[in-house]
């Protein structure tokens, strides 16, 4: 009985000494409700002196997620030129940072950005999130955020590119040759049109991938079709239906034995921009499959550092940056 005793007074101490205050606590608030991410922005070194932001937000649609960039900015003052990077996936799938078989596409885009670019790669919609032309609004909207932004990334707004890979690579072809169109993108009037752009294995003509063995049923996915797709919907998200002269310059790369988009796509595209007059080069590698994919790893490297070392000549040259060593290209 007594061995309780200290344990027993112990608890009326606890229970008859006055409760501590609890210390106030006190944060900011601001007029109206917040929507913006606050969590801190800290830059990740790559070689080079390259500083990368990741997820920047860049648009927040009401019923959409936050949709984002990653930015990649050069160790020197600038401004440099921005080079956009837009995934592939079929529109459904893919994210910011990969392309076909490179094993650290951060790690290329960084490099990218130690040649002298502001490079941002793109999140938007997928095809299960929003139908056509949100994809290309989004790219849009990309393009209005980082013009805008043009300081706090050292950014020329003058000089812009477009890159991207299969579903990126449409995108591209469609964001470069719909410039100030209203009818996709109302918010387009006042948008400035772009210097350059690079598709790897693109689309260029839906009506024409209706003969892929899938029936091209992502992108009638991405347009929302019940059934097959009218002729009047494929042709609005066809990017050979806005070429015209005032395209800017194209480079196309495109594998031989592509079965997913057909390098028939890359050939349509390079004869409707030749035929308009616009400077456009082609690259067509022999033996490659989608995505650079040879019948060896040994061929999907070559392949994938042709067509890349072909993409970072094309950039210096169209946005006037010298290649590395000054000898121009």
């Amino acid at each position: 009985m007594f061995a309780r005793l200290p344990a027993a007074l112990g608890l009326l101490a606890l229970l008859t000494t006055p409760a501590l205050a609890a210390p106030t606590r006190d944060f900011p608030t601001e007029a109206a409700p917040v929507l913006a991410d606050r969590f801190p922005q800290v830059p990740v070194a790559f070689p080079g002196g390259v500083k990368a932001w990741r997820d920047v937000t860049y648009q927040q649609l009401p019923g959409y997620r936050p949709q984002a960039l990653d930015i990649y900015v050069p160790a020197t003052k600038g401004p440099h030129p921005l080079v956009l990077y837009i995934h592939g996936g079929g529109w459904m799938a893919g994210h910011t940072r990969h392309s076909g078989a490179f094993a650290d596409w951060p790690k290329v885009l960084a490099a990218l950005a130690a040649e002298g670019f502001t490079v941002a790669s793109l999140e938007y919609r997928l095809s299960g999130e929003a139908k056509f032309p949100a994809q290309l609004q989004d790219a849009n909207a990309a393009l209005r955020f980082l013009r805008g932004h043009a300081a706090q990334y050292a950014i020329d707004p003058a000089r812009v590119a477009l890159w991207g890979g299969s579903a990126g690579g449409h995108l591209t072809a469609l964001t470069a040759l719909t410039c100030k169109n209203t009818a996709l993108d109302p918010a387009a009037g006042a948008d400035a049109c772009v210097q350059g752009a690079v598709t790897w294995y693109g689309v260029y003509d839906f009506a024409g991938m209706n003969a892929t063995p899938d029936g091209n049923s992502a992108g009638a996915r991405l347009l929302g079709c019940d059934g097959p797709c009218s002729a009047d919907k494929l042709r609005s998200v066809s990017p050979v239906a806005y070429i015209d002269a005032k395209a800017p310059p194209f480079l196309l790369i495109h594998g031989e034995e592509d079965k997913t988009v057909p390098v028939a796509q890359s050939h349509l595209g390079e004869a409707a921009l030749k035929a308009a007059g616009v400077p456009v080069t082609a690259i067509y590698i022999p033996h490659v499959d989608h995505s650079f994919i040879g019948r060896t790893p040994a061929e999907t490297h070559a392949a994938s550092m042709q067509a890349l070392n072909a993409t970072f000549d094309f950039f210096h040259r169209v946005l006037k940056v010298p290649a590395p060593g000054g000898t121009g290209k």
